[in-house]
């Protein structure tokens, strides 16, 4: 009898998928895999490696912190897989649990990715400043009430942020960031009813950068801190002035821009969508 070895299958191309995720950080400890907790890409990561049969790594635009949520992280991930880019969406929505949502699937050029394509990343942070508290919100904004907060001086510290600036008193211990330079595209204050909301646009971000600049921010809106002082801090790098975060639910990424978006509509929250919640 003569044996016959099997032909080889022939090898399937390797696409490159990109999604934009929201999800509620509450449960997570963040973004980025870890040994012993449950981050969120992790928990992409493993459904993805039992759908397509081989393990996948999923690159990430950015990094948040434990108890932090996305209204519009961007990742991509390579497969051998001949599902259809727009297809994953759906596919991984029957299966991630119910606080990870997928809302767009594209196929992208092999050269494209996620974090170094990036050209800006905006965050909102959302501060509760109502007495009684309101367990709608709990989750999503820092209930602080004992001293009133001046959005418009809050609003006037941040104006001299704006443009290309070394932040490095607003980034946390540990970063493998090999500089602190970044440009700051837009940063706002504003009050709507009980609710005061910082958002920033910029090219990326430090480690912990948002959450120490709401800490620092806050001194200046309860009077604490002038604007000359506050700008002084991180102009002149004194990162051992720098204190206190602000508690991590009340951050949120919104989204995540790239020249010649591939994403059918730009994912970038507006108002309205976020402070739903209210």
């Amino acid at each position: 009898m003569i044996h016959v070895d099997p032909l080889p299958m022939p090898s399937l191309p390797t696409r490159r998928v990109a999604l934009v995720i929201q999800y509620l950080g509450t449960h997570f400890y963040g973004w980025q895999r870890q040994a012993n907790h449950q981050s969120v890409q992790q928990t992409i990561e493993d459904t993805l490696t039992q759908i397509c049969g081989h393990t996948v790594v999923l690159h990430g635009a950015g990094r948040t912190d434990t108890g932090v949520h996305a209204l519009a992280q961007v990742a991509h991930f390579d497969t051998h897989s001949p599902v259809p880019p727009d297809r994953w969406s759906k596919i991984l929505n029957s299966y991630l649990p119910q606080d990870i949502l997928i809302r767009q699937s594209v196929g992208v050029p092999s050269n494209w990715h996620a974090r170094f394509s990036a050209v800006w990343r905006r965050y909102r942070y959302t501060i509760f400043t109502a007495a009684i508290p309101n367990l709608f919100v709990r989750d999503y904004s820092w209930h602080y009430y004992l001293h009133a907060l001046d959005q418009e001086l809050m609003h006037s510290a941040l104006e001299p942020m704006l443009g290309e600036q070394n932040l490095s008193a607003l980034q946390r211990a540990g970063s493998k960031r090999p500089h602190a330079w970044l440009t700051v595209q837009e940063a706002k204050c504003w009050r709507e009813r009980d609710f005061v909301f910082m958002e920033m646009q910029a090219s990326g971000f430090l480690y912990g950068m948002i959450r120490l600049l709401v800490g620092l921010l806050v001194e200046v809106g309860r009077s604490r801190l002038s604007v000359a002082e506050f700008t002084n801090i991180w102009q002149q790098q004194r990162r051992n002035d720098v204190k206190y975060a602000a508690p991590p639910q009340g951050l949120c990424l919104l989204g995540v821009g790239y020249d010649n978006s591939p994403f059918f509509k730009q994912e970038v929250a507006n108002r309205e969508v976020l402070t739903m919640i209210t």
